[in-house]
């Protein structure tokens, strides 16, 4: 069966932002966290540090209507940089106005509200934020109120 998942990459800190949005969605993981300690050596390649060794090679969170979220970290040491920017927002249409305000107040903390929850010219409950970790958020509930 087709799917769609949206991979972020993260400078290092993966796996707090999903042990993050494990807490804000209570879903379990898919399968456990793979970290780059895992992959076999390749004989033509330096030996890793033990701190790339620690980062997140894969992750896999259910989160809404069967979309998955998947990360990893990016290595500064094989100059890789990631740069968050305002080219990615996750769009989430929760069924109801409680889960669509638990989601939008869990994504919130420690982060910062663009929107915040209100009716729109469209009919829709809507909102927007950045979290504590970069990521763009919006949300647009069409449960009428």
């Amino acid at each position: 069966m087709p799917r769609t998942s949206t991979y972020l990459n993260f400078q290092g800190h993966t796996e707090a932002a999903f042990k993050f949005y494990k807490s804000v969605f209570g879903t379990e993981f898919e399968g456990p966290i793979q970290y780059l300690r895992d992959v076999p050596a390749a004989p033509d390649m330096p030996p890793m540090s033990a701190e790339d060794g620690g980062k997140v090679l894969n992750v896999v969170l259910p989160i809404l209507g069967g979309h998955r979220l998947m990360g990893t970290d990016s290595l500064e040491s094989m100059g890789q940089k990631v740069t968050f920017g305002n080219n990615i927002s996750l769009n989430l249409e929760p069924d109801t106005r409680a889960e669509t305000q638990r989601l939008f107040d869990a994504l919130a903390a420690g982060g910062k509200v663009e929107m915040p929850l209100q009716e729109m010219f469209w009919g829709a409950y809507f909102g927007s934020l950045t979290d504590q970790y970069g990521v763009q958020w919006m949300f647009n509930c069409t449960e009428p109120a």
